[in-house]
């Protein structure tokens, strides 16, 4: 029965969760060079109509249609164009009874898919962040569609398409290895992670890197982005429980002190680490703790949720250096933060879920044993070793087609000018007389001035 209570949250969630994608674009914008901030930008940005194109007319089927093998896919034809998914009592009847409108558990079907559209959106998105300053636009766009078809909407339909709301058959990680991601910490953070890894593998290092300092150009962006992020993921985790209900106070709960524990665990670590702690940390501090408490919001207690956060900002804080271990240039630490903070989200659920939390299970610390902890490897395993490869082949593909990277040179200009022809700052207008925008006055005008004023002293 339709519910508007429910259907309010989910429509405010929804939005909470598109906007999301322009704060991951501040985000990531302000952590890159002056000089490829609308290239960063326009990574997310763009990912917004691409995907969205994409799961209306077959994404949304393939990972919520009814299974056709053996959970790994759903239907792709059942709901393309969304078809059976609207219509009903708001639209005019041709003389026969109302038709009800569509439902998934309490709300329209319409809600859902927008809900479900806007993670879709930002797992792309995320992947950016691991080949800022030296990937065409081209081939991203290309890349993003195909690893969304072939690897986001699949692995959603493993992790969401049984959850306890929709009617759809399927998802062998939720329906039958019966593993917890309650908001994405596999389907979207691992994954994501591990896309990411593989890409900049397969594109290459930047010029000069590790060599070169390449600090962020503008931490004010990082920050603001921070807190939209923040602010969106509420819609993201307590938006999961797709009803405005005690599953969701919980979760809202457990998302906002995670991330504050996080954020002051990260800040310790770089204390005890380099003498200081840094707006920086403290920005992708508390984007840790979001990524970690994402699958396991719904399993621990708010104890737990904090603890969680704590160990997975410092793991993360961490893990950010192993790129120069290993030598992969992950530009924004896309491995550092989402694949290992999803990773640590993931299995912590198998150490502090506990059956007083709405999954209902016990992990190792509640009495409950390895049996959760294995589950949650396992999953945790699949999707990363799914995404990491198929990436891999999906990168190397459009490097064949298209090429991959940006020339030296144009790598040296900045990939702002040379793939989009703009610049992010216009730094010549600045010292005009008139304010901003006004032409600066020449040595001749000032001379001219100054004999007026000297003349009408006298």
């Amino acid at each position: 029965m339709l519910d508007t209570g429910d259907t309010a949250w989910m429509l405010a969630s929804s939005a909470l969760v598109l906007l999301m994608t322009p704060g991951l674009a501040l985000f990531y914008g302000g952590m890159v060079r002056s000089k490829t901030v609308l290239n960063m930008m326009m990574m997310s940005i763009s990912a917004l109509g691409l995907v969205g194109v994409l799961w209306v007319l077959y994404g949304y089927s393939v990972a919520f249609g009814n299974d056709v093998g053996g959970g790994l896919l759903g239907n792709p034809a059942e709901y393309a164009g969304l078809r059976g998914l609207f219509g009903g009592t708001y639209l005019a009847t041709e003389g026969g009874p109302p038709v009800a409108v569509p439902l998934v558990g309490t709300i329209p079907a319409t809600v859902f898919v927008a809900f479900q559209a806007m993670f879709a959106v930002i797992t792309v998105a995320l992947i950016s962040g691991a080949v800022a300053d030296r990937m065409r636009f081209g081939p991203w766009l290309l890349f993003a569609g195909l690893w969304a078809t072939i690897v986001y909407f699949p692995v959603a339909h493993w992790v969401f398409a049984f959850n306890g709301v929709t009617a759809q058959t399927g998802g062998w990680i939720a329906n039958n290895l019966k593993a917890i991601d309650f908001a994405g910490g596999t389907a979207v953070h691992i994954n994501a992670g591990a896309a990411g890894l593989a890409l900049a593998l397969v594109l290459g290092k930047r010029r000069g890197w590790p060599r070169e300092p390449m600090r962020p150009h503008n931490l004010t962006l990082v920050m603001i982005g921070a807190g939209l992020l923040w602010f969106g993921w509420f819609g993201f985790n307590a938006g999961s429980a797709v009803a405005s209900n005690g599953v969701a106070g919980i979760t809202f709960i457990n998302t906002f002190v995670a991330t504050g524990a996080a954020m002051l665990a990260w800040l310790l670590t770089e204390r005890i680490r380099d003498g200081k702690p840094t707006s920086l940390g403290a920005a992708s501090g508390l984007v840790a703790g979001l990524v970690a408490i994402t699958p396991s919001c719904s399993s621990v207690s708010p104890l737990g949720a904090i603890a969680v956060g704590a160990i997975a900002g410092v793991l993360c804080a961490l893990a950010v250096g192993l790129k120069f271990r290993f030598g992969y240039d992950d530009s924004l630490d896309v491995v550092g933060v989402h694949l290992v903070g999803g990773l640590a989200g993931t299995l912590l659920v198998g150490f502090f879920a506990t059956t007083a939390a709405p999954a209902g299970v016990n992990g190792l610390f509640y009495g409950g044993g390895v049996n959760q902890l294995w589950r949650q490897a396992v999953g945790a395993a699949a999707v990363l070793v799914f995404s990491f490869v198929m990436s891999l082949i999906l990168a190397f593909i459009v490097k064949a087609i298209m090429g991959l990277r940006v020339t030296d040179e144009e790598e040296a200009t900045g990939v702002d000018e040379t793939e989009h022809a703009e610049t992010a700052y216009d730094f010549s207008t600045l010292h005009g007389i008139g304010g901003i925008g006004t032409p600066r006055p020449s040595a001749a005008t000032n001379a001219a001035a100054e004999h007026v004023t000297a003349g009408k002293e006298s």
